[in-house]
């Protein structure tokens, strides 16, 4: 059996004050998070995780502390509060709905410093295989996710290289 991996860097260090403590509990749960200073800066060797769990209570705490800040994660959150059982001590949260991406743009969106956040990530797969391997580069600004893979440069050169057998 193959597994596959998406290891995932967030390239630019987040100052501390640039996130809101749900932010900072919910991206230091989906990606590991280091220290640079004050700033975080957020990565993963196997992916980031698109399902979190963790103490009702730290999310709750964390959701409180937003102080009126809107996002699409305290969006979901909110939701994920509201059905939870009131004898619950754990929480999952499936992270498909709202992506990482969005909370990283979210971040960028209030930012005094942050004009752009990039981010890379490669396809890798422990065996060899045409699907297991490649990558794609984001960039994710105030108004724009944009997103590239490896897959989609290829596309573009071979459309050039089409063209340009046709002229």
């Amino acid at each position: 059996m193959a597994d596959y991996y998406s290891p995932t860097v967030v390239q630019q260090p987040i100052p501390v004050t640039d996130l809101t403590p749900l932010e900072h509990l919910v991206l230091s749960l989906v990606f590991d998070a280091e220290f640079d200073g004050d700033a975080i800066w957020f990565h993963s060797d196997i992916g980031p995780s698109d399902s979190i769990g963790m103490s009702i209570d730290d999310l709750q705490a964390a959701f409180q502390a937003l102080q009126g800040i809107r996002s699409a994660i305290a969006v979901l959150v909110g939701e994920c509060l509201a059905a939870a059982p009131p004898d619950d001590t754990d929480i999952d949260i499936d992270l498909s709905v709202v992506s990482w991406a969005l909370m990283l743009q979210d971040i960028v969106r209030r930012s005094p410093t942050l004009d752009y956040l990039t981010v890379v990530t490669a396809f890798t797969c422990s065996k060899m295989r045409v699907d297991g391997f490649g990558g794609m580069a984001l960039l994710i600004t105030a108004d724009t996710i944009r997103c590239k893979s490896t897959h989609d440069i290829l596309e573009e050169f071979l459309a050039a290289r089409d063209v340009n057998r046709s002229a």
